[in-house]
């Protein structure tokens, strides 16, 4: 389309001194406040970005070439491939071993804390006298500190004089050895994890109290009674918030370390190597034997197996957790 004077209605006019104006000069502000505000963004971040190159991403490159190396921190790095890997997979026993006891406790350490937290959370959403000093109480041992948890532990497991076999002993219960015991170990630290699900419970209460009232009321006219419309109302609307604590969860379970490091006796793995888990393994190799490039290894190995695992929870989780806008 042209004017009378025959330019082009859609181009911009050029001036004398050779500029454009027109369209062109809000455009041209547009960029210079955009790549302004990129600059400042980008100096907000900055610290983060220093701090990820230098203490994250840096460390990581160094110990994966450090996981093909004989590198035990005294003596020179020589790489030696894939020798480290060939040693986990066919040689070193007591890493399989550390799998099994870290895969036996996630196994269960996760279903069982997420079961809990979810039924002392419906609990005590219900309209009870002192609820919040139940929710108080039930949520202390999440601030408490670990080391003093663990050796307060070790006295309520004492098979002799501990309180958990003395009260199983007034049912008439005898009571087993717990951490002297190697089929027991593993049990002991996952009835430690369940006495602290209190962090968990925080979370589905807030979610099941975020629920409308009126999906009960509804459920309720139609003749519902209390474990229906928990189990078609309530655990359908707080599926987001299990979903993430059992990823999270199995992410945390397969780094369990100083439960099993401060009640086996400072790393020895407890009665018949039933308390080594993978992590205390890979401390053994690393600061014990200073077997760093080994222990690297087993590091990226670890990594590798919860990277798989939580895509595997992602992918899966599209096919039970309800979100309410729709989206899986």
């Amino acid at each position: 389309m042209k004017t009378k004077t025959g330019r082009s209605a859609l181009r911009p006019s050029v001036s004398s001194r050779g500029h454009y104006t027109g369209q062109s000069a809000p455009r041209k502000r547009w960029l210079t406040i955009e790549r302004k505000e990129t600059m400042q963004g980008l100096l907000f971040v900055s610290p983060w970005l220093v701090g990820f190159l230098c203490f994250a991403l840096g460390p990581m490159l160094f110990s994966l070439y450090a996981s093909f190396t004989n590198y035990n921190i005294t003596s020179r790095m020589d790489f030696i491939g894939l020798s480290n890997y060939e040693r986990m997979l066919t040689i070193d026993s007591l890493f399989w071993i550390s799998l099994y006891n870290t895969l036996y406790y996630v196994a269960f350490m996760v279903p069982l804390t997420t079961a809990g937290a979810v039924i002392l959370a419906s609990l005590l959403n219900q309209t009870i006298p002192g609820k919040r000093i139940f929710r108080t109480v039930y949520y202390l041992p999440a601030v408490l500190s670990g080391v003093g948890v663990y050796l307060l532990w070790m006295q309520l497991l004492s098979p002799s004089t501990g309180l958990v076999n003395t009260v199983l002993g007034w049912f008439g219960v005898d009571g087993p050895a717990w951490l002297f015991d190697p089929d027991w170990t593993k049990p002991a630290l996952i009835l430690m994890k369940l006495w602290g699900v209190g962090s968990g419970m925080l979370l589905y209460l807030a979610s099941m109290q975020g629920v409308p009232k009126q999906l009960y009321e509804s459920a309720e006219l139609d003749g519902a009674g209390p474990l229906r419309r928990f189990f078609t109302i309530t655990l359908p609307m707080i599926t987001p918030i299990i979903f993430f604590d059992i990823v999270t969860s199995t992410i945390g379970g397969f780094q369990v370390f100083q439960e099993a490091y401060v009640m086996s006796e400072s790393g020895d793995g407890g009665p018949q190597n039933s308390l080594v888990f993978y992590n205390l393994h890979m401390w053994n190799k690393a600061f014990e034997v200073f077997d760093m490039g080994y222990a690297t290894a087993m590091a990226w190995v670890l990594f590798t197996f919860i990277m798989v695992l939580t895509l595997i929870n992602l992918w899966l989780g599209k096919r039970w957790v309800y979100y309410e806008g729709g989206d899986r």
